[in-house]
């Protein structure tokens, strides 16, 4: 089970995830996520892995899935302080990470 907590501050949305996040735990982050992303509109969305004890390839897909949301939007995504396990997979996907 995964949750996400959101914290905005001016033009950022940051998106804290916790827990594990599996095939079912990605498609209900993605709706949480994209809800508060279309009711904000941020310039930045921050999605912070300090939390995450597991992620499969759905974790990627959620991802990969919100960048294209953000940058439809004319906005952005970074992903930040990914544990070891999540940086993995990170760099098998190619996805950059601060």
């Amino acid at each position: 089970m995964a949750n996400v907590c959101f914290v905005p501050a001016g033009g950022t949305l940051a998106a804290y995830l916790t827990g594990e996040i599996d095939h079912h735990a990605a498609q209900s982050l993605r709706r949480e996520i994209d809800a508060q992303v279309d009711s904000r509109m941020p310039e930045l969305l921050t999605m912070d892995f300090s939390g995450v004890t597991f992620m499969d390839s759905s974790g990627v897909g959620l991802i990969l899935g919100r960048s294209r949301h953000m940058s439809s939007l004319g906005g952005r995504l970074t992903v930040q302080n990914a544990p070891a396990a999540v940086r993995r997979m990170l760099d098998l996907a190619h996805i950059h990470y601060v």
